[in-house]
């Protein structure tokens, strides 16, 4: 019996030394990721401002942001372990079997990872762009490590993978100051095609967004079914895209009305026969 009230006591001694040294590492361990997730968030404001003052563009600057956020927490993750008795080399064993895991599983998600990347580097479009890419047309909000954040001109937020983006044609409307207008208007083949044209020339002038250079283009292109087309190609500034293209489709409604002259429109002819009884 005595010696098995000693075997009870010293059992009893070792689960409470190992109790209180697991309970004061895990203390540490959660001090240690307390501590350093506030140590990432000033290394982190850190590296902001540091982009900021050199002039980074924003896009840019949330992608390696959110990249070196997720490094310097994995870091701390790690140290925090570590201080729970986990071995370094055994904590990055297992995270390489299960990253590879999870990678083979995740395989869409790596790919919009790398197209992330080379979206970054190759910077096809730029916060705030207006741009066609994946599918769907929008101002450019962020590129995150996944995903394009688009917003659409009805204020409609989608997100479109970066895989998409990079294996699809991408359109910037963004990237040139000067964007040209290109309309067709149909006139009657019995009115007068100098007195359009000069029509047409007449309201390209009027309008003071309108570029001189290079000069608009106002020329027959077709002898359609029921018109004879010309196409009014004017240039203007990106900005004044359209409100230009509103303000003048409607000003030639006006002006060919105004001047007799007629704008077909399809029509159809509908004859009955009746037959006798």
């Amino acid at each position: 019996m005595d010696g098995l009230s000693i075997d009870l006591d010293q059992l009893k001694e070792t689960l409470t030394t190992t109790g209180v040294t697991f309970g004061l590492n895990l203390l540490a361990a959660i001090g240690i990721f307390i501590v350093g997730r506030v140590i990432v968030s000033i290394i982190m404001r850190g590296v902001r401002s540091l982009m900021d003052r050199v002039d980074f563009d924003p896009l840019l600057e949330r992608f390696v942001s959110n990249i070196v956020r997720t490094l310097l927490n994995i870091f701390v993750i790690l140290a925090a372990l570590t201080k729970l008795g986990f071995e370094m080399t055994s904590v990055i064993a297992v995270l390489g079997a299960a990253g590879l895991a999870v990678g083979l599983a995740l395989q869409g998600s790596l790919s919009n990872f790398a197209s992330g990347v080379l979206i970054i580097i190759f910077r096809p479009y730029h916060e705030g762009d207006y741009v066609e890419a994946g599918g769907v047309s929008g101002s450019v909000q962020e590129v995150s490590i996944f995903n394009t954040i688009l917003m659409t001109p009805d204020n409609r937020r989608v997100i479109v993978p970066n895989s998409a983006i990079t294996s699809s044609a991408i359109t910037n409307y963004s990237t040139q100051p000067t964007r040209r207008i290109d309309l067709v208007i149909g006139v009657g083949y019995d009115d007068d095609l100098k007195k359009a044209e000069q029509a047409l020339r007449d309201v390209i002038a009027a309008d003071d967004r309108i570029m001189s250079e290079p000069a608009p283009t106002v020329a027959v292109s077709e002898l359609a079914d029921s018109s004879v087309n010309f196409v009014v190609r004017p240039w203007v500034k990106t900005s004044d895209y359209w409100p230009v293209r509103f303000a003048i489709t409607r000003a030639i409604k006006d002006r060919l009305d105004a001047d007799g002259i007629s704008i077909p429109y399809p029509q159809r002819d509908v004859h009955v026969h009746q037959k006798s009884a």
